[in-house]
């Protein structure tokens, strides 16, 4: 392995397929690009990608981080989506507080 070579992912995987076949299940290969085979996936990706990825440079991991849970965050309490009527999937809960101090 090369110094600058991150097989992190691949050890993941790994032990995904470990996983897997020590409970006994099986997966289902689905092909690259396919939207109709796994169209959650692909409907996220390609929102991430219009949404945030195609109009932003990113010019440090920090900055990165910041702006895609940004994004995470608004996509999974704000956004409306058709499918729900246009009621955010998860909305977010305000709770005012009360100023004053409490005594106790």
């Amino acid at each position: 392995m090369r110094e600058d070579q991150d097989d992190g992912p691949e050890f993941v995987a790994q032990a995904v397929r470990d996983w897997i076949a020590a409970v006994g299940a099986k997966t289902t290969y689905i092909e690259p690009g396919s939207p109709w085979q796994n169209g959650y996936c692909e409907s996220v990706n390609a929102r991430f990608r219009n949404e945030l990825l195609n109009g932003e440079i990113f010019y440090s991991l920090r900055e990165a981080k910041i702006l895609i849970e940004r994004w995470r965050r608004h996509y999974n309490t704000k956004r409306p989506p058709s499918a729900l009527g246009f009621r955010p999937p998860a909305p977010e809960t305000i709770v005012p507080m009360d100023d004053r101090p409490v005594m106790h």
